[in-house]
């Protein structure tokens, strides 16, 4: 902190005061006025400033501005994606996720020739019940019992690689008779996008075995033991009679247009069944 003195007369000229006078002295010179000037300067750099006592750091004032600002804007962010998405106004989820298909080309291993007339088809649902139980141990200690719907197809086909060359006959009148053999049940196809797994109860050991294995819950058994069910259901309903009238009628038809309209198509019995029959031994 500066400090300046300075000297200057009282009435602006050195002059002399006058004193009470002592028997040995003269007239002596006053003392000169003395002026003491203290110059301060305060944090702003301004000399002779006031002193702000009650002022408080920038810096501390600066941090605290800048989070308040940080907080105030990711407020409004999330207000506003908050709104957005229960307005519609938003058509993005900001949880979503992208599923990336990441599997090759599929590989053409093998081509066949098919010579079948796929003659009828039926719709098959089925609802698989199966229990893994252990003995002497509680269900919900060890064990697994799996309810599964299973949904497909099985199909009755015609044969035509195995007609002889007298499968079809022409009559003196014009008329055509053809000998097809029976129709047969092709194997049943369960449809993976309709079917699923309806309730699965395991216990505690084969949950906690099911932590270190990689399929704990393969449904292949249950596919599997659905077409069976299927198979079955199949050669127990009208699927064949049905195949055979769609095969009669599709053959009509087609001759009828090349000429022929008096068609009669006659379905070989299996070899299954004319062994068991007894009419034809």
């Amino acid at each position: 902190m500066p400090t300046t003195l300075e000297q200057s007369p009282r009435n602006g000229a050195r002059t002399r005061d006058r004193v009470p006078s002592r028997p040995d002295d003269d007239q002596v010179l006053a003392s000169p006025e003395v002026t003491v000037r203290v110059v301060t300067e305060d944090r702003t750099g301004r000399a002779d400033g006031p002193r702000d006592t009650a002022r408080r750091p920038r810096r501390r004032g600066f941090f605290r501005s800048a989070i308040t600002a940080v907080l105030l804007g990711a407020i409004a962010v999330a207000a506003f994606l908050v709104i957005g998405a229960v307005s519609g106004l938003l058509h993005f989820d900001p949880f979503s996720s992208t599923q990336v298909d990441r599997t090759p080309p599929a590989l053409l291993r093998q081509m066949h020739d098919l010579h079948q007339f796929r003659a009828a088809r039926g719709t098959f649902e089925v609802n698989v019940d199966t229990e893994d139980d252990v003995s002497l141990v509680p269900a919900f200690i060890a064990g697994e019992r799996t309810q599964f719907n299973g949904i497909g197809t099985v199909d009755a086909n015609v044969d035509f690689s195995k007609l002889s060359s007298d499968a079809v006959v022409l009559g003196g009148d014009g008329s055509v008779t053809v000998t097809l053999p029976t129709p047969t049940y092709a194997t049943a196809v369960v449809d993976p996008a309709r079917s699923h797994v309806m309730n699965r109860d395991r216990g505690l050991v084969d949950r906690l075995a099911g932590v270190f294995s990689d399929s704990p819950t393969s449904d292949q058994d249950l596919y599997v033991l659905a077409g069976k069910k299927m198979d079955a259901a199949a050669r127990e309903s009208t699927l064949l009679p049905k195949a055979e009238a769609n095969t009669r009628a599709m053959l009509t038809g087609l001759l009828a247009k090349l000429g022929h309209p008096d068609v009669h198509v006659v379905f070989t019995q299996p070899l299954a069944a004319a062994a068991a029959d007894p009419a034809t031994r």
